[in-house]
């Protein structure tokens, strides 16, 4: 049970695995605003980031769940690293099904919904583990505008148009799920360019120093089309957002 080896060689410099900066994660933190002692599940919890800055600046505690040996590792060394090996944990788990033993204050999925199948049922599943008028929060693409082609779509990484909806529509889905948006911090294109450029970087180094790697085919691939793809079309149509809710 892991991440494919590509997901970890592309992300491999990233301590945010979604294109989100260390500010926004601090300004969400402080926009909610989380009193010490709140209590935080975390589900693909990736390299642990967001619980662990937290944990730092605001005095949670909480739980991580991610799929991946390397991040997980990454997360419980951050931790350490900052001082907060006795407030947070991170599992290596599968977080699609993953439900706390006890009820959370803040239940988390951040850029992952497809461990739910999609965002109602990600947020079915955070539901499970948070406690009554506690807050939810949801990391979702959405569509910045209008997409006009079939091709479009498949180069922002979506089957289809209808993968993602714009940020209008995302809101009222939300409403209609029975939560309200209670804040939301948005990422803007310098966002998208630190997340997905660091990736052309750590492709490419990784490249040189595994020239004969069984991977080096798909590594050389991806870094030899993705800025063009990107730039064409992802940094115009795809927008990315982080969503606090509460049941109504």
């Amino acid at each position: 049970m892991d991440l494919p080896r590509i997901f970890t060689i592309r992300e491999s410099s990233h301590r945010l695995h979604n294109p989100i900066t260390p500010g926004k994660v601090a300004a969400l933190g402080q926009a909610l605003p989380l009193a010490p002692g709140t209590r935080v599940l975390d589900l693909a919890s990736g390299s642990g980031e967001m619980l662990c800055t937290w944990a730092r600046d605001h005095g949670v505690t909480g739980t991580g769940v991610d799929i991946s040996t390397v991040f997980t590792e990454k997360a419980r060394a951050r931790a350490a690293e900052l001082g907060v090996a006795d407030r947070v944990t991170f599992v290596h788990d599968d977080a699609a099904g993953f439900v706390a033993d006890e009820p959370v204050d803040l239940a988390a999925c951040v850029g992952a919904t497809w461990i739910g199948g999609g965002v109602a049922g990600t947020v079915e599943l955070l539901a499970r583990s948070l406690r009554p008028g506690g807050l939810m929060l949801i990391g979702e693409p959405y569509w910045r505008r209008e997409v006009p082609d079939q091709e479009t779509a498949e180069a922002c990484h979506a089957a289809g148009k209808d993968d993602f909806l714009l940020l209008p529509e995302l809101i009222e889905q939300f409403g209609a799920l029975g939560y309200d948006v209670v804040e939301m911090v948005l990422a803007d294109q310098d966002s998208w360019d630190r997340y997905q450029a660091a990736q052309w970087l750590n492709l490419r180094r990784w490249l040189d120093g595994h020239p004969d790697d069984e991977l080096a085919g798909e590594v050389r691939a991806e870094l030899t089309g993705e800025p063009a793809r990107y730039t064409r079309h992802q940094r115009e149509y795809l927008g990315w957002g982080v969503f606090a809710l509460m049941a109504r």
